[in-house]
């Protein structure tokens, strides 16, 4: 892990995680995404905010696909609830009350394991008290943003603390797994594993990065960007049955596809393009 990150490998411009199924949640809750600092771009995907504009007649459901990244995210009435959620490998359903604002920063993969110096793994497939995990963030979180900031105070105020954290990282990335990481995200996720990652690291070492700084095998995350790309795409299921889509993604046949669809977004291609 030994070279420096290259200004010329930026993440951003071949991967966008989107979360769809929020945005589709009903005129009663509203999911917002906004864009961070310039300098913060190709470490953060985005800020979000996730509220109820009212009090719902029942809790609210939440349920969030896979897209291979990693989120702080807290209570903006009770900021001292703060906790991170690792890479899933599949999607997530967390029962919310009938009353919340959530905030949440989504950082692009790599790049919160590069920022802390933390194994991605540890986190893979849970959410955990971000006192737990890094205390300082969590204290910063805790004591300067509060229910009475506005979100536009809010994300100056994130911008500001985490363009210092920046600054004071030592961001290093290994040449070789850039390449890896850019030959999946070119390609959409549409990889060989063993022969088009022919990078340089033997496959233990491909694996110890992946584990590290994804939080997945480089096979999970080729899959994940591969969900992602056609959820980008916004094609509709007709489209994708008509036009035999799988084949050229890679799937075996259309089983293939519903099946791994079905697990990273929570229903069927045909429920979830047709909304």
């Amino acid at each position: 892990m030994s070279e420096s990150m290259q200004n010329n490998f930026n993440i951003r411009q071949f991967y966008r995680p989107v979360q769809p199924t929020v945005k589709q949640a009903g005129q009663n809750v509203t999911y917002r995404e906004f864009t961070p600092d310039k300098g913060l771009q190709n470490i953060i995907y985005c800020y979000w905010e996730l509220k109820s504009e009212e009090r719902l007649q029942d809790p609210f459901i939440y349920r969030v696909v896979a897209d291979g990244c990693i989120d702080i995210f807290f209570q903006l009435d009770d900021t001292s609830e703060n906790f991170v959620m690792g890479l899933c490998n599949n999607f997530t359903e967390f029962p919310l009350d009938n009353n919340f604002h959530y905030v949440g920063i989504r950082f692009l993969p790599t790049m919160f394991s590069m920022l802390f110096k933390l194994s991605a793994k540890d986190l893979s497939n849970r959410f955990e008290r971000l006192e737990m995990v890094v205390k300082d963030t969590s204290n910063f979180i805790t004591n300067h943003i509060s229910g009475r900031d506005d979100i536009g105070v809010v994300i100056e105020k994130l911008d500001v603390y985490f363009i210092s954290l920046m600054i004071k990282s030592n961001l290093v990335l290994d040449q070789r797994f850039q390449n890896a990481l850019h030959i999946i995200l070119k390609d959409f996720g549409v990889v060989n594993i063993q022969t088009d990652l022919d990078i340089g690291l033997s496959p233990r070492q491909l694996r110890r990065y992946f584990k590290f700084y994804i939080g997945a095998s480089a096979k999970t995350f080729s899959q994940i960007v591969r969900f992602q790309n056609i959820l980008n795409s916004n094609p509709s299921s007709l489209s994708l049955q008509r036009n035999k889509v799988f084949f050229d993604l890679g799937y075996y046949d259309q089983p293939h596809f519903i099946k791994e669809f079905k697990k990273f977004y929570g229903i069927t291609p045909n429920k979830a393009l047709d909304r």
